[in-house]
Parts: C-alpha cells; sequence; structure tokens
C-alpha cells in the first residue's frame, strides 16, 4: 500500500471542515495497532507475532509495515527479519516527553481521582530541602491537618516522605541526601519526650526504618496512621518518569476515622493505580516480577 492511500481514505464528498468530529480515517487506527504492539513488546518480533498482537493477518499487517519502513517508524533487521520501532518513533516519543509536565497531568487526573478516595489529595515533589507539596485539593470530608503549599515533609513520619525515601534510588544528588536526612530525622525522633507512647507506626532505629521503607517498596505505596498528626492517616504512591526515576508523589490524606486505612483499601488502590497510570503516560515500563518473588 502507498503513502498516498494510507493518508487519503477519507469519504470523497467530506470537506476537512465539514462537521466539527469527523469520522477519522480507518486505516491510520488500525496500522496504529501495529505500533502499539510494538511499543508494548519487550523486543523486536517476527512478523506472525505482531501481526496475531495486532490482531490482523500477517498478510494485511505486511502491506502497513512496508509503508511504516519507508516513513521510518518501523525497520526490520535483515538477518533475523524481526521489526521494531524505528528512528521516526523515537524522534516521536523523545518530543512528547520533552513537552511533558508531570505536575500538570497530575492535577488533571485529581478530579477523577477524588470520589475515588473521598479524602483530601496532594501533589509533592522533591525540592531544595525534601518533599514539598505543590498541589492541594480538600474533599468535603477535609482533612484536619495544617499544611500549606510550599511545606516540606518529614521523612519518616509522613506518607510522602516515606514514599519518597522508598523510591528516590541510589543515583543523583538529591538520592544521596536521603541517607543522612533519614538519620538526622531519626536522631530527632530518640530525643522526643517519653511521657507518652509513639505512634506504633514510627521507626526507632534504622533496622526498623528499612524494615519499614522495604514494605513501602513491596505494596507500591506508602502509609502512615496517627504519625504526623494525631487521628490523622495517609498513603503515598511514588511517579517514575521514563528513566525510572520518581517524579512525584500522589497523596491521600484523612482522618482515620473516616479513611480506610487498609493497605489494599479503596483509598490505596485507586491512588496506587492512578500513579501507575500516569508513570506509564510518562514513558516508565514497571520491571516484571523475579520469580523467587510471591
Amino acid at each position: 500500500m502507498r503513502k498516498s492511500e494510507i493518508l487519503d481514505q477519507s469519504p470523497a464528498n467530506e470537506s476537512d471542515d465539514s462537521e466539527p468530529q469527523r469520522a477519522g480515517i480507518q486505516s491510520v487506527e488500525v496500522g496504529f495497532e501495529l505500533l502499539n504492539a510494538l511499543s508494548r513488546a519487550s523486543g523486536a518480533l517476527m512478523l506472525r507475532d505482531l501481526a496475531a498482537a495486532a490482531g490482523m493477518s500477517a498478510a494485511k499487517a505486511h502491506r502497513y509495515l512496508v509503508s511504516f519502513q519507508r516513513l521510518g517508524l518501523v525497520t526490520q533487521d535483515s538477518a533475523s527479519t524481526r521489526y521494531d520501532l524505528g528512528p521516526a518513533a523515537l524522534r516521536l516519543g523523545l518530543a512528547s516527553l520533552s513537552r511533558i509536565d508531570a505536575v500538570r497531568l497530575a492535577r488533571e487526573r485529581i478530579d477523577a481521582l477524588l470520589p475515588l478516595t473521598g479524602h483530601t489529595l496532594a501533589i509533592a515533589v522533591w525540592g531544595n530541602q525534601g518533599p514539598t507539596m505543590v498541589h492541594w485539593t480538600e474533599a468535603p470530608q477535609a482533612v484536619p491537618v495544617a499544611l500549606r503549599l510550599g511545606d516540606v515533609m518529614p521523612l519518616l513520619s509522613s506518607a510522602t516522605g516515606r514514599c519518597f525515601a522508598a523510591f528516590m534510588g541510589d543515583e543523583g544528588h538529591d538520592a544521596q541526601r536521603v541517607g543522612p536526612m533519614i538519620r538526622e530525622e531519626l536522631a530527632r525522633l530518640k530525643k522526643l519526650p517519653r511521657n507518652g507512647p509513639l505512634p506504633l507506626d514510627l521507626p526507632t532505629s534504622m533496622t526498623e526504618v528499612q524494615e519499614m521503607l522495604d514494605e513501602v517498596r513491596r505494596r507500591g505505596v506508602a502509609r502512615v496512621v496517627h504519625s504526623l498528626q494525631a487521628s490523622v492517616a495517609g498513603f503515598g504512591a511514588p511517579v517514575f518518569d521514563v528513566q525510572g526515576r520518581m517524579v512525584l508523589a500522589m497523596v491521600v490524606l484523612g482522618s482515620v476515622a473516616t479513611l480506610d486505612t487498609d493497605w489494599d483499601g479503596g483509598p490505596a488502590t485507586a491512588l496506587r493505580d492512578a500513579a501507575r497510570r500516569l508513570s506509564a503516560d510518562l514513558g516508565h515500563r514497571e520491571a516484571a516480577p523475579r520469580s523467587d518473588q510471591p
């Protein structure tokens, strides 16, 4: 199929401006399934496998692939005959990523997430002093927490801080600051007056800190109950970019009397799912679970 045949299959009697919403070009949508299948695959694919993944016959897929090769969207290895995404697809992807504003995309999803959690939602990024609140949307059941935009959250007693502490990684200047900041915060916790019990989920040693962060990584979301403020609970979920770096945390906060604090409850699940979808939209691909993990 020639390039002109792909680009010109709209009805002949339909002008470009005849309708606000036109039917579109079906062949483009069909052909895109091949590109979509390649983007989901872990590597190059044989024609039969690519066609099956796109839900079409091999002969039909081949016609599209010939045109995609001419456009640079797809390449074919001469030795293995496998197909993969081409340089034009890479340029399109990089151009899209360079224009993505992760915080803006997160803010756009807050309204849809609000009825699923039923509680106040926030967005935090890593600032000069640590995890910093940059967006705040209150729910009808407003959480009684005195927080403001620009507030820096503690690493050990807030869901936001625990999320960054667990998922910041080991590379880069900011990531290397996490360890010393945790030790400093832990030292301050040990100096708190002992005339009252500490919240049960506050760590009191580096061993407990490590166990706490391991659980956050295993659950895919951080949780606090009573530790940031009495009677307040919260969850924090990480959002990653195409390079696997954590770029922000999506947070839900509420009263322990109304917020479901179960790890697999409605608020935690909705928050975790929203963060994963946003990560995927930013180009992040989750690593496959190891065979030794449950």
